[in-house]
């Protein structure tokens, strides 16, 4: 446990912040919680100065039970009393390799446009284990280029089993997946469908049956069926529900 809050606590933990680095924001977390009221994700800020949760949403995802403001009070100590010993060693991990990841970016990358994904469980408050989804991307960089703030969205994974972590870059056809055996980023392209292929996810968004995309579409539900098979196989899927996930996981849609 020791190494685990070691990691979690001083990896990434900031010691200057100048005044031109404050200059980045006013009222930013206004922003932030005007995006909170419109979504049913949880929305959180982590503070690398200060080495604590800035804000906390009160979507009740990610709160185990707890109230907002419990939960930023806790900040840190959140994840060690509700994440499970085996994940909290594999957040320790992903902690690690994420920013080593981070601080090999070239110093001309706009570093901003990184984020990373990874799931694991909240066991919460009435021990209930749930598998989330952890979405983490810069808000604020120090003048070294560092990351000061992060933003957190929390919604519930697709997955069946903790891990699955990607980094991805905003605009870009590649991703990084860990290799958490080997510890390592393998670079990888991410996944493309064809336009009929995301012209049918896209319908299938919407909530229209196989029949009414056939409709809509003027080809046969076979032909609908057919295309349905594809995406899966694309994505790795084994329905349309996990294909809808993985597509807005991955910005695909």
């Amino acid at each position: 446990m020791e190494n685990e809050k070691n990691s979690l606590l001083n990896r990434n933990k900031i010691k200057t912040i100048s005044d031109k680095d404050k200059i980045q924001f006013c009222n930013y977390l206004e922003v932030v919680k005007s995006f909170a009221k419109i979504t049913y994700q949880s929305v959180y800020v982590i503070d690398y100065e200060e080495m604590k949760f800035e804000y906390v949403s009160d979507n009740p995802l990610f709160l185990c039970g707890y109230s907002s403001e419990d939960v930023l009070e806790m900040g840190y100590e959140f994840y060690f009393n509700n994440v499970p010993r085996e994940d909290l060693e594999l957040l320790a991990l992903i902690n690690n390799l994420g920013f080593d990841f981070y601080d090999k970016l070239p110093e001309t990358d706009d570093r901003k446009l990184y984020s990373i994904s990874y799931d694991f469980h909240l066991k919460g408050k009435y021990d209930k284990p749930v598998l989330i989804n952890h979405k983490l991307t810069p808000l604020f960089l120090n003048e070294n280029g560092a990351v000061w703030k992060s933003l957190c969205i929390v919604s519930i994974s697709h997955n069946r089993n903790a891990g699955n972590v990607t980094i991805n870059k905003h605009g870009s056809d590649i991703l990084w997946r860990l290799d958490t055996t080997k510890k390592a980023w393998i670079e990888e392209n991410k996944s493309k469908l064809k336009e009929k292929e995301l012209e049918i996810l896209r319908l299938y968004a919407q909530g229209l049956t196989i029949n009414q995309i056939a409709e809509r579409m003027f080809i046969s539900p076979d032909t609908v069926k057919y295309y349905r098979r594809k995406i899966f196989e694309v994505f790795g899927v084994k329905n349309v529900t996990e294909a809808l996930s993985f597509a807005v996981d991955n910005k695909i849609i």
